[in-house]
């Protein structure tokens, strides 16, 4: 569930929590990325755009092995 990742998220430090007021007069909780959450991202995105450039150039090649 998304409550599980949140709680995941939040003790690796990559995201924080506290209790607050919505605009509804509701009691919600509130999260922000921290600067350590800010760091893994960038370092999750370069991953998956790496990734990615590798899928591209597969996904490229003829089935007789070659580029098309």
């Amino acid at each position: 569930t998304i409550y599980a990742a949140l709680v995941r998220l939040q003790q690796r430090g990559w995201i924080a929590a506290e209790w607050g007021v919505s605009d509804n007069n509701r009691k919600a909780k509130f999260y922000s990325i921290t600067r350590g959450g800010r760091r893994q991202l960038a370092k999750d995105a370069a991953y998956w755009l790496r990734l990615s450039q590798v899928m591209d150039r597969v996904l490229a090649m003829s089935p007789e092995g070659g580029l098309t």
